[in-house]
């Protein structure tokens, strides 16, 4: 039987794992910590503007248990904020072992606190993995979305130090690129300013730590929006941001926040001294990163350079996904991403011809949009998400977007693609 080996348990790991078993593969899911999702333990956030597009269409194309796993999850849908249409907030406190038991209803085997270290390699294929603790794993085809963040020492050089965040490098050790592993040369993503990295955008307060009548306001509206007082507007942090779609004078002049579970503070980072001077934040406390109020993690810092099908440069057997595929930003981009590796990492063991998605799509354009400007100077400086900034502007004048469902479904069954995901390759 085929043997998929998917490194990462983030959502493009889970999304890469899911597609390769429902393509017919025995499937093995190696994450570092001890619980999935990674960042989106702590995000929450999609259906905003096209990331409604981009779900449809996995949906339409057979790769919708995530997605509706986030909508049966959701705290609240249809909330518009700052520079966001139609959102949905799934609960980060329990979407986690939500996922899991999707997985594990495919038959897809996680091992958990299961940290690669060693990559072994027959001319250029990779013949399997080892651990920590040297026990072997190995497959057919590999997919690698350990992602970007980290670890400790690039929060410290191009940061404010390690933030202790959700990834927990200091617990479970630092994130390991399996593509760098397998001697791939990999890029690092740019600021505006031209240093490496970039500071993921948000911060999480405890929601008890509010006041009751801003808690209640924000559980009751799932967002609120509190007005800064001069002192404090703080426009020169816009650009150090991963989540460039919050790049907008809103997010400077204003608190706002969100409730996915946490209290979501769209900001890369807030100093508590001054956090506790604006009302209802008297007794703020950071539930993550612990050390918000200094900094938070920094990304992009090993991207695989890899062609539009998620194959690896240089790797026959090897494909990337989520933000280890391309400066992109999102659940939404991560899941999208996945689903195509996990699709792809099956068809490489059957001789078969990729798939690439077309530019009608939108994920198609996404991809390939984000590959070519990722060869430019200033395209290496810009981050892309289906949700705002520079792609959703070029989604909207391509006429790509769409909140119709019967729309984009129209136009994955145009492509010939409708239900591809749930084909078995086997």
């Amino acid at each position: 039987m085929i043997k998929v080996v998917v490194v990462g348990g983030g959502w493009a790991g889970c999304a890469a794992a899911l597609s390769a078993a429902k393509a017919g593969a025995q499937v093995v899911l190696l994450e570092r910590t001890d619980l999935l999702l990674g960042t989106g333990l702590v995000g929450g956030i999609f259906r905003n503007n096209g990331r409604f597009t981009a779900a449809e269409e996995a949906i339409a194309m057979g790769g919708g248990d995530l997605f509706v796993a986030m909508d049966a999850n959701s705290r609240h849908r249809g909330i518009n904020f700052p520079g966001h249409s139609h959102a949905s907030f799934y609960d980060v406190t329990t979407m986690e072992p939500l996922v899991k038991k999707i997985l594990q209803n495919y038959g897809i085997e996680i091992k958990t606190r299961t940290r690669v270290s060693s990559v072994v390699k027959y001319g250029k294929k990779i013949q399997s993995l080892a651990d920590d603790n040297d026990e072997v794993i190995s497959g057919d085809a590999f997919i690698d979305t350990s992602g970007t963040s980290g670890p400790m020492g690039n929060c410290l050089k191009y940061g404010h130090g390690c933030a202790m965040c959700i990834l927990r490098c200091p617990t479970f050790g630092p994130r390991v690129s399996i593509s760098a592993k397998a001697e791939v040369k990999e890029i690092m993503g740019k600021k505006a300013d031209g240093t490496y990295g970039a500071m993921s955008g948000s911060c999480k307060l405890n929601k008890d730590s509010l006041s009751p009548e801003l808690k209640e306001q924000l559980e009751k509206e799932g967002m609120v929006v509190i007005p800064l007082p001069e002192n404090l507007k703080k426009s020169g942090m816009l650009g150090k941001k991963a989540c460039s779609q919050y790049a907008i004078a809103d997010y400077a002049e204003n608190i706002v926040l969100i409730d996915t579970g946490h209290a979501k503070l769209m900001t890369p980072f807030f100093p508590l001294d001054m956090l506790r001077t604006i009302p209802g934040l008297e007794r703020a406390r950071y539930e993550d990163p612990y050390s918000g109020g200094v900094g938070n993690s920094m990304r992009y810092l090993g991207i695989a350079p890899c062609s539009n099908s998620l194959k690896v440069d240089g790797i026959d057997n090897l494909f990337c996904a989520g933000e280890k595929s391309g400066i992109l930003v999102g659940h939404t981009e991560a899941v999208v991403t996945g689903l195509l590796s996990g699709h792809n990492a099956v068809r490489c063991c059957l001789d078969m011809q990729y798939l690439e998605l077309p530019p009608e799509l939108t994920s198609g354009d996404f991809i390939n949009y984000i590959h070519e400007q990722m060869k430019t100077e200033e395209g290496i400086k810009l981050r892309y998400t289906f949700s705002g900034s520079i792609y959703f502007e070029r989604m909207k004048k391509l006429g790509l977007y769409s909140a119709q469902r019967s729309e984009i479904n129209d136009r994955v069954i145009k492509a010939g693609l409708n239900d591809v995901y749930n084909t078995c390759l086997v």
